[in-house]
């Protein structure tokens, strides 16, 4: 019996690792409107950032317990504006910031939907890691998860390593959620900044003795990093300041544990 309960949970310690989606090309949301002049402010979601974001050290946490029932409404009223349009309409810089901060939104308040909880793998259902694989928008008459705007869409239409920067898990290990909702006219610069801020970050890479621990993020998606361990320290030597030796021996860490502040 005690090995049973010790595979079963090294096989979830695991099961992360071994899920990580690969980027699946979906045709559907692959056009867009050189031509349109509409445009996004993301004010509510600002606002919202601006009041229950708290930068702690290398983290950046979310107030969750203080949320009022004001302001998830407002959050509600936001994620609706947003799937109330159909993207495919915008310019791409306006669909890039258009489904990050769609993400980054639908993940608060699947947080808050459930809080209190320890993290966001206690979500879906019984034998879920997590609520990424459940449909949780429609956008264009088309029910999407998580996975769907991340990797189905995101990943491949965009083929941009950084975007694993920008969206956010909820968690500790992850890069933080962004002070600043993404516009389309600043993507650029938010996303050097959200780069470069994770990876001189403890969390996204750091020294251990002889080995070199980084977010398990460039394990798991590894193929958009340079596919080898040698891309993957290229990429980050891009950003670091204390550069990676380009034989580093590399380790993966990652917390799933709540990027909450103290209740």
């Amino acid at each position: 019996m005690r090995t049973r309960i010790t595979l079963i949970f090294w096989l979830l310690v695991a099961f992360p690792a071994l899920a990580a989606p690969k980027a699946d090309y979906w045709a559907m949301w692959d056009t867009h409107n050189p031509a349109s002049q509409a445009t996004f402010t993301h004010h509510s979601w600002q606002v919202l950032l601006d009041k229950y974001l708290q930068p702690q050290g290398q983290h950046t946490l979310f107030n969750y317990a203080a949320v009022t029932e004001a302001d998830k409404a407002t959050l509600d009223h936001y994620i609706g504006m947003l799937t109330a349009r159909d993207p495919r309409t915008l310019t791409k810089d306006e669909q890039y910031a258009y489904w990050v901060n769609l993400y980054n939104s639908v993940t608060v308040k699947l947080i808050l939907d459930a809080y209190p909880v320890r993290s966001i793998t206690k979500l879906g259902g019984l034998f879920s890691f997590g609520p990424w694989d459940d449909e949780v928008i429609t956008v264009a008459g088309e029910p999407l998860t998580l996975n769907d705007i991340e990797h189905r869409i995101l990943r491949p239409l965009w083929q941009d390593p950084r975007t694993h920067y920008a969206v956010n898990c909820a968690s500790l290990g992850c890069p933080n959620l962004q002070p600043q909702a993404f516009q389309a006219d600043t993507l650029e610069a938010q996303l050097e900044q959200a780069a470069y801020t994770f990876i001189n970050s403890d969390k996204g890479v750091s020294q251990q003795g002889e080995q070199w621990q980084l977010s398990s993020i460039y394990e798991w998606f590894k193929a958009d990093f340079g596919g080898s361990e040698q891309g993957v320290i290229a990429h980050i030597n891009q950003y670091r300041d204390i550069k990676l030796p380009e034989d580093a021996r590399l380790d993966y860490d990652y917390d799933w544990a709540l990027n909450r502040t103290a209740d």
